[in-house]
């Protein structure tokens, strides 16, 4: 018989995908905010170069969100279905400690151990 998480454990990790989802909304947003008061086409060559920074670090902190959104998304669509909290390597269940502190994770630690062995075994 499979182990199963408990409903609590799954309601906590809920909760906490819920409010990191609100939170890097707000995130996108007052970023989005800060960086459309950004001046991009005028002044010098080193102004230019300024915006042009600014204009990559708003970028890849965009991508890095839109991802930490989608994992978060996928984590709460697990939940509903069901599938939340089992390894997507090994099929058992993921440690509540490590749910706890990474809640969209699809990997126990032996899953992820795996999945590093391999890309390292391919890196090669």
């Amino acid at each position: 018989m499979k182990k199963t998480l408990t409903s609590e454990v799954v309601n906590k990790c809920r909760q906490k995908l819920i409010s990191m989802r609100q939170d890097i909304l707000n995130r996108v947003r007052i970023s989005q905010l800060d960086f459309g008061h950004v001046e991009k086409s005028s002044g010098d060559e080193v102004d230019q170069t300024v915006a042009q920074l600014a204009e990559n670090h708003f970028l890849i902190s965009q991508e890095r969100m839109r991802v930490q959104l989608l994992e978060i998304e996928q984590a709460l669509a697990r939940i509903e279905n069901g599938t939340y909290g089992i390894c997507e390597e090994t099929d058992e269940i993921i440690e509540v400690d490590r749910l706890f502190a990474i809640p969209w994770t699809r990997l126990s630690i032996e899953g992820a151990e795996i999945q590093e062995a391999m890309l390292r075994k391919f890196a090669r």
